[in-house]
């Protein structure tokens, strides 16, 4: 008995842009790595908000995280719909650099300060996520701009548009916050630095070490004067008489 017939597969109807989207593999690929960072990302950040919201003495930043852990909820949601429509799964890879932000704004709610100045560390953290985030989409809108897949594009824009608007919220919430931290007393003694405190200096000096090289190699370039810098200062010098 015959087989049943299966339709070529240059004749099979093909989901909008995805004619586009394999034409360019090696794009194609790099794209995917980098939707699954971001899902990554907002996945951990759906249970990082929470903490920040917690820790923050500001009302108004309580607010601000509390709000922007529903937005991220939806970020996740559309991110899905995104791979539905490539007909790919979210998983697959972890977002190292979001989990190394993460940490840093856990160890900032560890700090011993106290009232504005506090809060002034959970804001450089919450900045610091926010505008890793907007990075991430602005790359990913670009790619997807190029393989022709309009509508992974007006998905993506509508998370990076939130991520924008939490980042000038945030912005706007931490201009009393850092004057009242201005105007707070530093503590007359030193704080004693825990052990992860003084891994982290540690760990700062040898990046200075390492680097040093290549810094003191650029700055006596710097200081080098150009050729046209030289003949200008050569002709307004004035002349010496022996």
């Amino acid at each position: 008995m015959a087989g049943a017939y299966t339709m070529p597969s240059h004749k099979r109807p093909e989901k909008p842009g995805r004619r586009a989207w394999r034409r360019f593999m090696a794009l194609q690929d790099v794209l995917l790595d980098e939707l699954r960072d971001m899902y990554s990302a907002e996945n951990q950040l759906i249970k990082a908000l929470p903490k920040l919201a917690k820790g923050a003495k500001d009302k108004t930043l309580k607010q601000l995280f509390t709000e922007h852990l529903e937005e991220t909820k939806g970020q996740v949601v559309r991110l899905r719909q995104v791979f539905e429509h490539l007909d790919e799964k979210p998983t697959g890879q972890h977002c190292n650099g979001m989990e190394g932000i993460v940490e840093e704004g856990a160890e900032t709610l560890e700090k011993d300060a106290e009232g504005p100045s506090f809060d002034a560390g959970i804001v450089g953290a919450a900045l610091r996520t926010e505008h890793y985030e907007i990075a991430g989409y602005n790359a990913c809108i670009a790619m997807a701009k190029t393989l022709g897949i309009s509508e992974v594009v007006d998905l993506l824009k509508e998370n990076l548009e939130e991520e924008v608007g939490a980042a000038k919220k945030i912005t706007a919430a931490a201009q009393p916050i850092l004057k009242a931290a201005a105007e707070q007393p530093a503590d007359e003694e030193p704080v004693a630095k825990s052990a992860k405190e003084k891994y982290s200096a540690k760990k700062s000096r040898d990046d200075e070490k390492k680097a040093s090289a290549d810094v003191a190699h650029r700055k006596s370039k710097a200081s080098k004067p150009g050729k046209v810098a030289a003949l200008v200062h050569s002709i307004m010098s004035p002349s010496t008489v022996s």
